[in-house]
């Protein structure tokens, strides 16, 4: 019988690739990947760090999987894992700690784990190592993959833990990156998402290497569909790469560039590297190079020394770009960052308080968003269906839409449809198919 192994994944998109790449691990060892709730005989929970909370939740998930399986071993990787192995080890709860270095090792270290022990096996990281090659990944049966193609950060925000427990730049090699797509695509993505920690600086331990470089390789592999690129520094916006999307059939017209704070001394005391007007102007001039850019962003509310008229002018400044989506994250102080000991920690009331007002003008930006595609027929890439009840899938402006059907529909799956969008259900789009090879381009004012 084969041996089991249940995954549990924290935090963003790169996360979610690496667990994809290590549950190929598994499978060419022979195991048998189930759900995280299921017995099994290791479990893998990939952690996460960017906040306390998420520290809390890494914590929890181990301990849930050594009270359902007493006898498995307990794997504990990702950035809490390698930013605080000792805290992990003083649960007494995982077996193997092993952070985000190495793992390319972990079914030789668990073939040969001796029970009863933690075994700490965090490396720090360091300026020269090299990009982890993990296996490459195919999603079978689905129309959308993420690949990471960038590791690592050197900006040094000072809140921002990442840099401590992903360490420097790093850069996957063209020629892999191609390989690794096509692989996606033979077994069935249409999409591709492509992440990393800091993404717009793919390349800059390379020579001659650039993230449009690489895009303009990438939109020539047969049997894709779409590129969409996750977050993006604004310092990282370059003429190259706008003209490399605006020129592309298939690079989606989002970016999601994070903002953080409206206000010049909040971005200043972040370690952000530009000013709310030069991200205004970034903006402006991106929405008229990149007809109906879908532009979300993140937004960090209640940092130390954060008044109301700084969050006041945050507010001013978000509602005048007018965001296709927003994130907002509540202040967390994070050990080993600058921000730990600035003056004017702020309380949870205030935090709560101003996390929901964002959150609400984050709800009615997207609203307006999505309301000026009614009426237009986009392309849908399908990823679910509910027999003869609708498909659900994405524009290329990541709206998510939910096409009516009367039939079956499973042949959907996987496949780009013309749908003509009708009204807003939610967050949602109600749409009707359109039977028709080219849907008619939509006009922006």
């Amino acid at each position: 019988m084969k041996k089991k192994a249940a995954f549990f994944t924290l935090g963003c998109k790169v996360n979610f690739c690496e667990t994809e790449s290590l549950q190929m691990l598994f499978e060419q060892a022979g195991y048998q990947i189930t759900d995280f709730e299921d017995q099994a005989d290791v479990y893998v929970i990939n952690t996460c760090t960017v906040t306390g909370y998420s520290d809390h939740k890494s914590r929890k998930a181990i301990r849930r999987a050594r009270r359902r399986s007493p006898e498995a071993i307990i794997v504990a990787t990702g950035c809490y894992a390698q930013g605080s192995p000792d805290q992990v080890s003083q649960m007494e709860q995982a077996d193997l700690i092993i952070g985000n270095r190495d793992r390319e090792n972990l079914m030789h270290l668990i073939a040969n784990y001796q029970r009863g022990s933690t075994l700490d096996l965090v490396r720090p990281h360091c300026s020269d190592q090299a990009f982890e090659l993990l296996p490459p990944t195919r999603r079978r049966g689905r129309a959308r993959g993420f690949l990471k193609i960038q590791e690592g950060c050197n900006q040094h925000c000072s809140y921002c833990i990442v840099p401590l427990v992903r360490g420097p730049l790093r850069s996957l090699p063209p020629e892999e990156a191609l390989m690794r797509v096509r692989i996606l695509v033979e077994s069935g993505c249409r999409e591709i998402v492509l992440t990393g920690i800091h993404l717009g600086l793919y390349g800059a331990d390379m020579e001659g290497v650039t993230l449009a470089a690489l895009l303009k390789l990438l939109q020539n592999i047969p049997g894709l569909l779409r590129l969409r690129l996750s977050s993006l520094e604004p310092s990282d916006i370059t003429t190259e790469l706008v003209e490399t999307i605006v020129d592309s059939n298939i690079i989606c017209p989002h970016l999601h560039l994070p903002l953080q704070s409206g206000d010049s001394e909040i971005l200043r005391l972040m370690k952000r590297p530009y000013e709310p007007v030069e991200y205004f102007y970034l903006v402006k001039w991106l929405k008229q190079e990149i007809p109906g850019l879908a532009l979300s962003s993140d937004v960090i509310v209640g940092f130390p020394g954060e008044t109301e008229h700084h969050h006041r002018r945050s507010m001013t400044l978000i509602r005048e770009i007018g965001f296709s989506r927003l994130h907002v994250f509540k202040f967390s102080s994070r050990p080993g960052t600058p921000a730990l000991k600035l003056p004017g920690h702020l309380p949870n009331e205030i935090k709560n308080n101003r996390s929901k007002e964002l959150i609400k003008l984050g709800e009615e930006m997207a609203s307006v968003y999505r309301r000026q595609f009614l009426g237009s027929i986009q392309p849908v890439l399908v990823e679910k269906v509910v027999p003869y009840s609708c498909g659900e899938g994405f524009t290329p402006h990541y709206l998510r839409v939910n096409i009516s059907s009367e039939i079956k529909g499973l042949h959907w799956r996987g496949k780009e449809i013309n749908a003509r969008l009708l009204e807003e259900s939610g967050p949602h789009i109600r749409a009707e198919h359109v039977r028709s090879k080219r849907g008619k381009k939509q006009e922006y004012n």
